[in-house]
């Protein structure tokens, strides 16, 4: 008990230091005050989530490591955002999902996205070209001049990620 009364007084201190620092770090990095907020409230949140408090000599290191994670994550989800909106904009109204549906469409969105940016490089494109252009390992293998048993591990590899979620 009393280690986790020594664990809750170190992050107040950390966060009565830094927190005002890193919002304003954050403002400059997303350009308005309540994204800032939000992710500097996130980062503080991912540091309580961590078993063992090891910010070191220099915690705002681990913060701003933390922080850039979550404004990549938050630019990322906002692209899919835009892009489904593009998508939507070409239908007719009387086509659109629901407002519920649309939030359900977005998430599925978002968890693929998350998915595909988990997987290497070469795994996704591989992934991506069989999924979505239709191709054969064979034909794969041959356009991104790589054996086919190469091709067949990266595709185990994606489908075990897809298994993961």
């Amino acid at each position: 008990m009393a280690l986790l009364n020594i664990r809750w007084q170190q992050l107040n201190e950390v966060y009565q230091q830094h927190h005002e620092w890193l919002q304003g770090w954050l403002r400059k990095k997303t350009g308005n005050s309540w994204d800032a907020a939000d992710i500097a409230h996130d980062t503080f949140v991912r540091v309580m989530d961590k078993d063992k408090l090891q910010l070191g000599a220099e915690p705002r290191a681990l913060l701003v490591h933390i922080a850039k994670g979550l404004v990549i994550d938050r630019w990322r989800h906002q692209q899919v955002e835009q892009a489904y909106r593009e998508t939507l904009a070409q239908l007719s109204p009387e086509l659109w999902p629901s407002v519920e549906e649309q939030q359900l469409l977005l998430e599925s969105l978002q968890q693929v996205d998350r998915l595909l940016q988990s997987m290497p490089g070469q795994t996704r494109a591989i992934f991506l070209l069989a999924q979505l252009d239709g191709l054969t390992y064979q034909q794969i293998a041959q356009q991104l001049d790589i054996s086919l048993i190469t091709v067949k591990r990266h595709m185990r590899k994606a489908y075990l990620e897809c298994l993961s979620l």
